[in-house]
């Protein structure tokens, strides 16, 4: 029991130990790609991959707001197939990197996840997005690595242990989703009510 009790200690004194100007930094960037209709595109490895997905999930579903433009959010970890073809074909490096040539707008968004920071396919993706301009964003842990060298916009979790880092970056995701969902409501309020009151008449 112990044990169990010391992992939640190490996950709450890490918790309040986050930067938050980065974080919001981060949920800056988001709104302003919400404003001019950018996608939002995330990556990441394993357990990271994970969160990425579930990063897209919430930033397309928990913002919904009726009236109002949805959320353009896109998990490059989920279409395996194409993942795989371009892993076997070329190489597991540029499984983002080529998602990305096809689907990239000017004004995008690139979100990278990764525990070491370090893993070739996302330094490569942002790598990728700086040369094109796109807005680049890293969650990391660690010591933060390249992502951390490189992405316009740095989270990062100064933790060592890569079960609780990615409890962490889950958690950075939800509370970046939830509050870009409030800001959605909260900026288009009176443009809602204002709908409703003309589509009532």
């Amino acid at each position: 029991m112990e044990s169990l009790s010391s992992y939640f200690v190490q996950m709450r004194q890490t918790l309040t130990q986050l930067p938050l100007g980065a974080l919001q930094q981060v949920a800056d960037a988001l709104w302003e790609a919400y404003e001019r209709d950018a996608t939002i595109f995330i990556c990441g490895n394993g357990g990271s991959a994970a969160t990425a997905s579930h990063f897209a999930c919430d930033l397309a579903k928990w913002t919904i707001n009726a009236h109002v433009r949805r959320v353009r959010a896109i998990a490059l970890t989920d279409n395996v197939p194409l993942m795989t073809a371009w892993s076997n074909d070329q190489a597991y490096a540029d499984i983002f990197v080529e998602q990305l040539k096809a689907l990239y707008r000017d004004g995008d968004v690139i979100v990278a996840i990764s525990g070491s920071g370090n893993s070739p396919n996302v330094v490569r993706a942002i790598e990728w997005g700086n040369a094109v301009g796109a807005t680049t964003i890293a969650l990391t842990g660690f010591d933060g690595g390249r992502l951390n060298q490189i992405a316009q916009i740095k989270l990062h979790v100064n933790h060592h242990f890569m079960p609780q880092v990615e409890d962490i970056h889950s958690t950075i995701c939800h509370a970046l989703a939830v509050h870009l969902g409030k800001q959605i409501a909260t900026a288009f309020h009176p443009i809602v009510l204002q709908e409703i009151a003309v589509g009532g008449q």
